[in-house]
Order: C-alpha cells, then structure tokens, then sequence
C-alpha cells in the first residue's frame, strides 16, 4: 500500500515509523491540507488548524447521531464486528452531543479531581516499589516492569478490580486498540471482537456485583451517578470502564518508553533532569509533545468546511497529525530539540475541546511519580540495547526498553 511517489508520509514504511518528525516538516511546508488515497482521509498537518478542528462542531467523531450510514455515503461495519462497535460507540470518546455532553457530564460525578488526587500517594507508593524491584533485579524492561503494571494497577485499583482478575486487562486493551490503526487486518479485527466480548461479560459480572454491594470504587460511583433521571446504561457503563481503561493506561505507557528513550538520546537534557528534578513537571509536558505517544485523530465531516481554498465535503475523514502538530515552528521554538525547561507548551497530546482527555490530571500525577521513583533510586539508569519500535502508527510506542542500573 504505496503512497503518491511525491508525499514522504508513509505509515507503513519502517523508516517513517522510526522517525515521522521529518516528513511531517515535509506536510506542513507544502500546505495545510493533503488528500491521502490509501486512507481516504485528508491529512492535516498544522497546529493552529488541528487545534481548531478538535474545536470544530462541523467535525464527530461519529456521524450516527445524524445520520445512517447510507446518508452518510458510507458503509455499515461487517456484522462479525459488532462486539467491538457496540463497545466502542457506547463510550465518550466515540460519541458526539448530545449523548456525549450527558455521559461525560454523569462520568464525571465519579471521576473528580478529589477522586484523583486521593490517588496520588497509591500511585507514588506503586511508582517506588516497582522501580525498587527494577534496581533489586539490576535493570530489566522500563515496559514491561515499571511502564506498563503502573497505569493498569491504578486504573484497576480506580475501578475495583480485584487484583487477581488484572492480568488480562494488558491484552484486552492491546487487542481493542489495535482497531485504532490505519486499515487493522482482519486478525486485528477478529482479535479486537474477541478482547470485547471477554472483557464486556468480565465486566457485566462485576457491574452486577457493586449493584448488590456497592463499593468506595469508580464502578459503584457509575452505578450511583445521575442527574435527576438520567443515568448510565449498563451498556454506557462498560464501554465508559473499558475506555478508562485502554485510554488511561496506552498513552501513559507509551509516554513513558518513548520519553525515556528520548533522553537517553539526548544525555544533556537527562543529566540536566537529574541535576534538578523540579523539572519534572516541564519534563513531563516536553516528552509528551517531542514524542507523542497518539500521532493521528481522526474526525468525520459532518457539514462541508473549508481549509485554505480546500473544499472538504460532508462524508469525507480528516486525520488530524497530533505528532506534526506538536512540532509545529510556528507554535514550538526549535521544535526538534528537546528542551526540558519549556515552559510555553501548548501541546495537544490530550486532544481539546470537549473530546479533552478526561484523564489528564490522572495521567500526569503518573507520569511524574515513575520519573521521579527513577530519578531518585535508579540515578545511573542507561540503556542495555537498542530498542525496537512497533510497527504501529497512530498508538506510537515501543516493543521494550532494555535497561540497566
């Protein structure tokens, strides 16, 4: 699947992966807008247009609330897939107002700043033990050991689940995004539907166990919330759980790799870190833009909009660049440096407007505590080897990180 002989963007070529930061420069001096045939979609490249667009009530994330499909010009999803719609279009995420200003508006009832800040020391404890065992054990894999179990243990630990069913909750949620890439393969697809049948009965079950015997959880909080009448269905329910849970643990492992890697790169932003960690929270913001762990959103057009002469018709898909976006000149002084101390930083890693990562908050209070557990008891912390990225391109991230104390 070629792109046009002239455009550098190339989502499958192993070399783009490694580095796309190049070839958006590319994107973004020769317009505002790029038709992308293997898609179908119209690639948009600059900050100041993706931030508006993620503004832009023109633009949904779906286009079902107004109209069917055949309306739309489009193509119902093969009916072996509807596990995964029906998971997937029931969340906030996937949906559009006025479905989604209700759901978000009872989700968070539940999910309060006090919810999340009540957190903080679970996570920092969590952050310090599992980089203690990464020390004891004289390096292994920042993925697998510090990366990974941190988010899905406090999204888990947010939710009630028990601690003995978490360990399939890393492959469901693997198995469900891998629908988020450009044109997923038919194993992707027939993964994706089984990873939501399992975890949509697993959660049906304990959906029904808090009703009977409400907990101090976030379940039993979805259970609880309502405004006057309304109230979450038990459907709007799962994939609010199964979305706080793929959202709030993908972007915060995959920021974590990437960043660590980034430094390892860049030895003096690392030791400038390690000399002062009240950088952290700059840091923190820097990583997330220089390498951003979601490179593409995508939007329908709902009505016709125009882009610098464009005419982009009602129908047609727009693939917002967040990881051009976020290196922008015309936003990001030196955008290919890394600069730990930057302190304007209007990156758009968390997306905007009212599809704004409701989880934000959670994500930084998470990001900091493993940097700082690494910063404070791994101190000489080096790469081992190489690592080797994925071969995805919208859920930018690494297969391992190899390292030793």
């Amino acid at each position: 699947m070629a792109p046009p002989p002239d455009l550098a963007f190339d989502p499958w070529d192993p070399a783009f992966l490694a580095d796309p930061y190049p070839a958006y420069a590319e994107l973004r001096e020769r317009g505002r807008v790029h038709w992308f045939e293997p898609t179908h979609q119209w690639l948009v490249p600059h900050h100041a247009d993706v931030s508006a667009l993620l503004r832009d009530r023109r633009l949904g994330r779906t286009y079902q609330h107004r109209f069917t499909h055949e309306e739309f010009g489009r193509t119902a999803p093969p009916p072996e897939q509807e596990p995964f719609h029906t998971l997937n279009d029931h969340g906030m995420l996937d949906l559009e107002p006025p479905d989604h200003t209700r759901i978000r508006r009872l989700v968070s009832k539940a999910f309060t700043p006090r919810t999340v800040e009540r957190l903080k020391p679970y996570v920092e404890g969590l952050a310090g033990d599992l980089v203690s065992a990464l020390v004891d054990a004289g390096g292994g894999d920042l993925l697998t050991d510090v990366a990974e179990p941190l988010p899905v243990a406090v999204i888990a630990e947010m939710l009630g689940i028990p601690e003995s069913d978490r360990a399939p909750l890393r492959p469901w949620s693997a198995d469900i995004c891998g629908m988020y890439e450009l044109k997923p393969s038919g194993e992707s697809a027939t993964k994706a539907v089984r990873a939501s049948v399992e975890f949509s009965e697993y959660l049906r079950e304990l959906i029904a166990e808090r009703r009977a015997k409400p907990g101090d959880d976030l379940i039993s909080g979805l259970i609880a919330a309502h405004d006057e009448d309304d109230r979450l269905t038990e459907q709007e329910m799962i994939s609010t759980c199964v979305l706080l849970l793929n959202a709030g643990h993908e972007a915060t492992v995959n920021s974590t790799v990437n960043g660590w890697a980034a430094l390892f790169r860049n030895p003096g932003q690392l030791a400038a870190l390690r000399a002062d960690h009240s950088l952290v929270p700059t840091a923190v913001e820097e990583l997330m833009r220089y390498d951003t762990p979601l490179q593409l959103f995508e939007r329908w057009v709902l009505d016709d909009i125009e882009i610098d002469g464009t005419v982009i018709p009602r129908g047609a898909e727009i693939a917002m660049l967040f990881g051009s976006a976020n290196h922008d000149p015309a936003v990001f002084a030196d955008p290919a440096r890394l600069d730990l101390t930057r302190a304007d930083n209007p990156h758009i890693s968390f997306s905007a407007g009212i599809h704004y990562c409701i989880g934000a908050p959670l994500a930084r209070i998470e990001l900091a505590a493993s940097m700082r557990a690494l910063l404070e008891r791994a101190p000489a912390l080096r790469l081992a080897k190489e690592p080797e990225r994925k071969p995805n391109f919208v859920i930018r991230g690494l297969e391992g990180l190899a390292v030793e104390v």
